[in-house]
């Protein structure tokens, strides 16, 4: 499951594959669909979620990678290093403070909480992450440009944080259209504010300033909104709070007492943790690399190793759109159609990593060298095992999604704390006497044991009686 963060759009009649379910969009199903009142709010069929979740991420998963190119060009090795780190230090505190409440949202089928639940532990718990950030950074003694680029980028990912609950709501309804809509307007924007920050300023902290900008723009004047128009459409059809009095569901507010926000919490922390060590998976190895090669070797690294956040971006897309569907069908009992969906998710993930290798092998050299810089292009042998790690990974992404979706989430804590520990033995081996090689090695690694894991635990999730573990 990587944003591996670890580590995300989704295919369907390109590889030949049908992946629609045999029903009308805005009918209502045997697995829960409601006919709302308001049509241009129903939910959307499977195969539109698809192929809107597969153009959004594509254009955003296209403008991040853009990011490090335009970083990669007008500035240095150790500038892409240097943003790298900040990515790395603050991803695994906001992955773990994110509590994962999207995917508790997506496959929250029953409607235990409302959103005003989701919003407001989100609120405190980026709070929260906002400090433990200000607090490493003043532990680990960064230099002072390092440091407010690191304080920049956390800033930016709290914004991005609330998008989140927004999007979390709209995928649980089905609409994905709305989140790619969100995705397609703030890439290119953050794109060409980041890039303008670093031209005009020969500063990586100018590019990010920039970038949280867009965001901001983006959350107050699209998702909101958004998540206001989908909750409008819930109240209209009769939707309420059916379990706690807490009221209406057509809230924007924080709500909650603090005892629904500690059950909330509780329930969703294991897949905060998890989430916080599939972060710390993809990091740990340019945490050894940062400090036995330097920042240049870290900048080469990250910029190599973007394939990941691209192609498990494509995973995340597909795992998003699905997760919703599989949930429903695995509350129901119906372990058959969990069963054929999830195998055509694992088919298109390894269909995706062994492409990736392919073009890794004939064309890996021109590519890095004509996107990035000759320096990465002389490290072609280094990324070839970055995509076996990759498309591996795209495996263990599918299966990742399945185990949320059946809401087997305590599980998931000591199945990622085993990845870690491997991460981070093959790290430490590996990383001081190979460098870039033992990092990809080292990654590797962690995901072939993240794959066999996460099959055993979906393999007992389908043969168990179908209601879900907690």
């Amino acid at each position: 499951m990587n944003e591996v963060r670890i580590l995300p759009p989704e295919i369907g009649d390109e590889v030949g594959i049908d992946i629609v379910e045999p029903e009308q969009p805005h009918s209502e199903s045997a697995v829960g669909r409601h006919v709302f009142p308001d049509r241009s709010m129903a939910p959307l069929s499977l195969r539109a979620n698809f192929s809107w979740t597969f153009a959004g991420n594509m254009v955003y998963a296209a403008c991040q990678w853009g990011v490090l190119v335009v970083l990669a060009k007008l500035g240095t090795t150790e500038m892409v290093g240097q943003f790298a780190l900040g990515l790395a230090v603050c991803a695994p505190v906001i992955m773990l403070t994110n509590l994962q409440l999207r995917a508790v949202q997506a496959t929250d089928a029953r409607r235990e909480y409302i959103f005003g639940n989701y919003l407001a532990l989100r609120l405190i718990a980026t709070a929260i992450g906002l400090i433990i950030i200000v607090g490493i950074v003043v532990v680990a003694g960064y230099r002072l440009d390092t440091t407010l680029v690191i304080l920049a980028i956390a800033v930016a990912k709290a914004f991005e944080a609330l998008s989140d609950v927004f999007h979390g709501l709209l995928q649980q309804r089905e609409r994905m259209d709305r989140i790619a809509k969100s995705l397609m307007i703030k890439g290119p924007l953050s794109l060409a504010a980041f890039g303008l920050g670093v031209y005009l300023t020969g500063s990586v902290l100018w590019g990010v300033v920039g970038m949280a900008a867009v965001w901001v723009l983006v959350l107050v004047s699209y998702d909101v909104r958004s998540g206001a128009l989908i909750l409008r459409a819930s109240h209209a059809m009769g939707e309420n709070a059916a379990s706690d009095g807490q009221g209406e569901v057509s809230s924007l507010q924080p709500r909650g007492d603090i005892n629904t926000l500690a059950r909330l919490a509780w329930l969703a922390l294991p897949l905060g943790m998890v989430m916080m060590l599939i972060s710390l998976n993809t990091n740990i190895p340019r945490y050894f690399l940062e400090r036995h090669h330097g920042e240049a070797a870290l900048g080469i690294f990250a910029a190599l190793a973007y394939v990941l956040v691209a192609g498990g971006k494509v995973m995340g897309a597909l795992g998003r759109a699905t997760t919703p569907r599989l949930a429903k069908y695995y509350a129901s009992g119906d372990r058959t159609s969990f069963r054929k969906l999830l195998g055509k998710l694992l088919l298109i993930g390894a269909l995706l990593g062994a492409v990736g290798v392919v073009l890794a092998l004939l064309v890996g050299r021109p590519l890095l060298t004509l996107f990035y810089r000759p320096e990465y292009g002389e490290q072609v042998h280094v990324f070839v095992w970055i995509v076996i790690a990759a498309g591996i990974g795209y495996v263990a992404s599918c299966l990742g999604y399945a185990m949320t979706a059946a809401r087997h989430f305590s599980i998931q804590l000591p199945l990622f704390v085993l990845v870690a520990a491997a991460s981070l033995g093959a790290s430490f081996w590996l990383i001081p006497t190979y460098g870039l090689m033992g990092a990809a090695l080292a990654m590797l690694a962690a995901v072939l044991v993240q794959v066999v894991g996460s099959a055993a635990v979906v393999y007992y999730a389908i043969h168990t009686s179908g209601k879900g573990a907690n």
